[in-house]
């Protein structure tokens, strides 16, 4: 294993420890909105200050992104980490026992290291750059699904941006009437983890956020899978608007719903 992959792993893992303690106990966490729809909460806080010491003990020079505690630029820009300490907050906050610890590790710009911890589950989804990726050490494909029909396609419903509720709801409908079943779990960073197990065939959603995306982005794309914007390029980290799956059920998509977008969408 890589070693920045092990520590990565042992900053999820310690993380997790901090939320699974917070979550038997409902009445410790300590809720905050900081923005439309957006909650945080003390144990995010700390569950990223974790993570952060866990990295910084083995690599005091790297930098550092997190959701909550902001930038640590470190004397090495060559090394990044990007956090999400709890994706799926609502979920949490809730009582509802699915969200996740979102790790990566960019190099020169370059995503090289994913980790996303499920702590309830006790999964781990990991990947290396080129090294395929894997769920606690057992090799992931992506479904090799390549049309609608008899898929599963988890999405996010859009409640940050609800300006978008009535392109949305047209994409949506296409979709939901060629495919299985749709359905929306709260959290971004579980859904590119499934597509990559193949236990959904594809997401897509608008205006997600690189913290919650950018650790799956790489366990999809070693585990076989096409990342893309709502036009089939590549913008989806600078517009949030993101479909991942096999690459022809990936395009499939793009192909039923660009004729409902805005241009906003489609920029």
């Amino acid at each position: 294993m890589h070693p920045m992959l092990n520590i990565a792993i042992r900053a999820a893992r310690n993380a997790g420890k901090v939320i699974v303690r917070a979550f038997e106990e409902p009445n410790k966490i300590e809720v905050q909105q900081k923005g439309s729809n957006d909650l945080v909460t003390n144990i995010d806080k700390d569950a990223e200050a974790v993570i952060r010491e866990t990295i910084l003990k083995s690599y005091p020079d790297h930098s550092i992104v997190g959701e909550e505690l902001g930038e640590h630029k470190g004397k090495s820009t060559e090394y990044q980490w990007i956090i999400d300490p709890i994706d799926g907050t609502s979920n949490f906050v809730k009582g509802i026992p699915h969200f996740a610890v979102s790790i990566a590790l960019k190099v020169k710009g370059r995503l090289d290291q994913a980790v996303i911890y499920d702590p309830i589950r006790g999964e781990l989804f990991t990947s290396s750059r080129g090294q395929g990726a894997q769920l606690n050490s057992k090799r992931l494909r992506v479904s090799k699904a390549n049309e609608l029909m008899g898929t599963i396609i988890a999405t996010g419903f859009p409640c940050k941006h609800k300006h978008h509720l009535e392109a949305y709801t047209k994409s949506f409908q296409a979709l939901f009437t060629q495919t299985a079943d749709m359905r929306s779990s709260g959290c971004t960073a579980l859904d590119l983890a499934y597509v990559a197990a193949g236990r959904v065939d594809a997401f897509y959603a608008i205006g997600t956020k690189p913290w919650e995306t950018i650790a799956g982005q790489l366990i999809v794309k070693e585990a076989g899978g096409l990342l893309m914007d709502f036009t089939g390029g590549n913008n989806y980290n600078e517009s949030g608007n993101l479909i991942c799956g096999f690459p022809k059920l990936s395009q499939a998509i793009v192909k039923e719903i660009r004729p409902h977008l805005t241009d906003t969408l489609l920029r």
